[in-house]
């Protein structure tokens, strides 16, 4: 009996993951161990490995397809072997080969209204004109196309995806009745019917070559060759959340500087140090991170998950902090932050980092922090407004270090200090509460040698 090959589950927080290549063909003989394919998450990247040794008969998802967790994407077994209890297209996915696109469907006649349609359209075993496979019919209906239009290539005269993919390629979808009247004629490349489908009324509008030129060019308003590159992957959810955390919290930030000599003297201090005592690799990042570690559980109201219907506080504080990697933000956190020295904290936040960089991380290492960093001066920035990261209700944004007039005992003084940019959700603090962690957190700062005895 073949064994499924399924989606792992790359932590509690990940609902599904999006394959990057399979490192085997249908056919291929696989070792029990061996790899199978890359995924990745919003997070990292992972091999999945080969269940069972054997062949492996079937690919169910493509490259760059998003497969949610512990769904079937392979089958491996014995060569030649019947695949028992397999899911239609409709639930675990199609071969890469268009061929082998499971049963065909047939298409519904014109009394099927959107209302009247069950869940899932009836298959059957037949084949011929009119009916189409269920992976071509949901192309079909992303793109608004009546597949009523599409001539099949596949067994029987079935329709299957490539012919959907064929059409809009093509660049003129065509309605039934227009297709039968632009039998070597010139058509638009755009009509008026849903996704842009070419009707018959749309052929009675004159095509002047210099529109066809046009629509064939880059527009007037932008000149020149583009690139188009897909959404997807990582980039894609980091879309995804962050449209989703700004739209559904109120964030509010709240902006301040910190006096930072403390900081870099201490900094100097730590590089100019025994090389034995490990505190050379100790950066201003650490440093704040530190700060942070102390000052938080001061106000409780600052270390919480916005709920629906409740405010969750945490005892101890999981720092998380934002990485730039070449697949774009991530932010691993670093497990009760307080009660780490400096020294571990450094540590830690190094292996987090390498990890992230390397796509080695694991995802519950990036997840379930209560409270955030996220660091961008040394690239230059002088302010800026980070974004939460829900259900946590604050993240903190670090600027870089500039020159501030500070009023002394009799003469003004430019002080080096650090920028500081606080974002809340309102609806779990207020503005004077976060103003007062602000307040406190710059002070833990500017008095670094001080907090380094908490």
């Amino acid at each position: 009996m073949a064994t499924e090959v399924l989606m792992p589950r790359q932590g509690q927080s990940v609902e599904s993951c999006l394959i990057v290549e399979w490192k085997k063909n249908e056919g291929d003989s696989v070792s029990e161990g061996e790899t199978l394919c890359e995924v990745e998450t919003d997070k990292a990247t992972f091999e999945v490995e080969a269940p069972a040794s054997g062949v492996l008969l079937r690919v169910l998802h493509q490259a760059d397809d998003d497969v949610p967790v512990l769904t079937p994407i392979a089958y491996i077994g014995e060569a030649g072997e019947e695949i028992e209890h397999e899911g239609s297209d409709d639930d675990a996915g199609t071969a890469t080969d268009d061929a082998a696109e499971d049963q065909p469907e047939q298409r519904s006649s014109a009394a099927d209204t959107p209302t009247q349609r069950p869940a899932q359209d009836t298959e059957t075993d037949g084949a011929g004109p009119g009916f189409i496979s269920p992976r071509a019919r949901k192309l079909a209906a992303k793109h608004g196309l009546d597949h009523s239009a599409v001539t099949g290539s596949g067994p029987g005269g079935r329709i299957i995806e490539r012919d959907i993919q064929a059409l809009l390629d093509s660049g003129e979808p065509l309605t039934a009745s227009a297709r039968a009247e632009t039998a070597g004629t010139a058509r638009p490349g755009h009509g008026s019917g849903i996704g842009g489908r070419v009707r018959s009324a749309d052929l009675q509008q004159p095509v002047s070559t210099t529109a066809a030129a046009d629509a064939a060019a880059p527009g007037a308003d932008f000149p020149g060759p583009t690139e188009a590159q897909p959404l997807k992957g990582v980039r894609k959810l980091i879309a995804e959340r962050m449209l989703a955390s700004l739209q559904t919290t109120a964030q509010l930030t709240l902006n301040s500087s910190a006096d930072a000599r403390a900081l870099q003297r201490l900094r100097r201090r730590f590089k100019e140090a025994d090389a034995t005592l490990g505190l050379g690799g100790v950066t201003l990042n650490d440093l704040l991170h530190f700060a942070v570690s102390r000052t938080v559980p001061r106000f409780g109201y600052m270390n919480s998950h916005m709920g629906d219907s409740e405010i969750r506080q945490f005892r101890h504080v999981h720092l998380g902090f934002a990485v730039d990697t070449p697949k774009g933000l991530m932010v691993p956190t670093i497990r009760f932050a307080d009660r780490l020295s400096l020294l571990q904290m450094s540590e830690e936040a190094k292996r987090l980092a390498a990890a992230c960089q390397q796509g080695s991380a694991e995802a519950d290492e990036l997840a379930g922090g209560t409270f955030t960093v996220t660091n961008l001066g040394g690239l230059g920035i002088e302010h800026f407004t980070p974004v939460l990261n829900p259900p946590q209700v604050a993240i903190l944004g670090v600027s870089n270090i500039q020159l501030k007039p500070v009023a002394g005992e009799s003469e003004v003084e430019f002080v080096p200090s650090i920028g500081l940019s606080l974002t809340i959700d309102h609806r779990a603090v207020d503005g004077a509460p976060a103003a007062r962690f602000l307040q406190a957190l710059c002070e833990a700062i500017a008095e670094i040698d001080l907090t380094l005895a908490l």
